[in-house]
């Protein structure tokens, strides 16, 4: 079988680079192993133009968030499924300072394209919001598991997808491509999160893993909007509601923790002032993020066909629809990648 690319992993950065390729014109084969994606099947999704305590604009937000609905918008249609939440993300005020500065950025064009309305009073009655909030637009979440799913299948039938692990040291490079068992490809590319540090390709690369726990909770008051200060909480459609997340770079290895299901709950508390919730499940997932926080894209420096599309840590719902398109460029017309995401920063 020849392809133009052999890809390995079909988390989320895998299916929008395959999905990338695909529509290109160009052949593709997928190795994953789909219990592999944990990091991807964990997370809850979430996209967001304003983030942080500071509650300040996502890093390239004018490049990231025009493409994200439109691109997961097609996939929909692709595979018949819906898997992307458009909703508002309500952020309360902490402090009627914050309110006013808030207030004097309503003007702001840099601004603007991201909020719906400053309530200077509170929205909700059952947030703790004395000071009101902001109410964001081009936000929502992404149901990752069904998306996962649904194009999984998608490529079996396609006879373009092996649910098994590629075995590198059966990988051959000559002049004529890359070999493998059966296959013949023009290149090869990394999309495995943390498994591209068991490459002998990739790691060295400064990966800076960072496991994050959510939860689903059965509790009252059921927004439309997603509230997000501290923790965000998301109503999702069985009627749940998903909350998170936390951050921790130390207890890799521990599965689901006390610690952080009460670091959640505390959380929540200071949010919402509804019915006490009773926890449904807990989940956690290590991260691939770096240790600048930004992706891994480019080409092998030394070992010719060997690329990377990796790292995309937390946010990798709003970073791969804007750098598949990057990585296509890059594997297609030879364009390298902004020196700030390019691989060649690190090796």
């Amino acid at each position: 079988m020849e392809v133009d690319f052999l890809l390995i992993g079909q988390g989320l950065a895998g299916t929008a680079l395959s999905h990338r390729i695909l529509e290109s014109g160009q052949r593709v084969m997928v190795f994953d192993l789909p219990e592999a994606n944990k990091s991807s099947r964990v997370a809850a999704g979430l996209y967001n133009p304003v983030t942080g305590k500071k509650m300040v604009r996502t890093w390239l937000a004018d490049q990231l968030f025009p493409e994200i609905e439109p691109f997961y918008s097609a996939l929909e249609q692709l595979l018949d499924k819906t898997f992307l939440m458009k909703r508002p993300i309500y952020r309360p005020f902490l402090t009627v300072e914050e309110q006013n500065e808030w207030m004097g950025h309503s003007g702001d064009p840099f601004i603007q394209p991201f909020f719906e309305k400053i309530y200077t009073q509170p929205l909700f009655e059952e947030v703790q919001n004395p000071f009101g909030g902001i109410l964001l637009k081009n936000s929502g979440y992404l149901d990752i598991n069904t998306l996962l799913d649904a194009y999984a299948a998608y490529l079996l039938e396609k006879d373009c997808l092996r649910q098994e692990h590629l075995k590198e040291d059966e990988l051959r490079f000559e002049k004529e491509g890359v070999f493998y068992q059966d296959i013949k490809a023009e290149a090869i590319i990394y999309c495995n999160g943390l498994g591209a540090l068991e490459s002998n390709f990739f790691k060295e690369l400064p990966f800076a893993p960072v496991k994050g726990e959510i939860l689903d909770l059965d509790q009252d008051f059921h927004p439309d909007a997603i509230i997000n200060r501290g923790v965000f909480r998301i109503s999702l459609p069985n009627g749940l509601k998903r909350v998170g997340s936390t951050y921790s770079w130390h207890d890799l290895d521990t599965g689901p923790t006390e610690r952080a299901k009460k670091e959640i709950l505390e959380k929540l508390d200071k949010l919402v002032n509804v019915s006490v919730p009773k926890v449904i499940a807990h989940k956690f997932g290590i991260r691939p993020a770096t240790k600048d926080r930004k992706p891994f894209l480019g080409k092998h420096p030394a070992k010719e066909r060997v690329y990377i599309f990796n790292g995309f840590g937390a946010k990798g719902v709003s970073l791969v629809p804007y750098f598949s398109k990057v990585m296509l460029e890059l594997l297609i017309q030879g364009k390298e990648p902004q020196k700030e995401v390019n691989i060649m920063r690190c090796m």
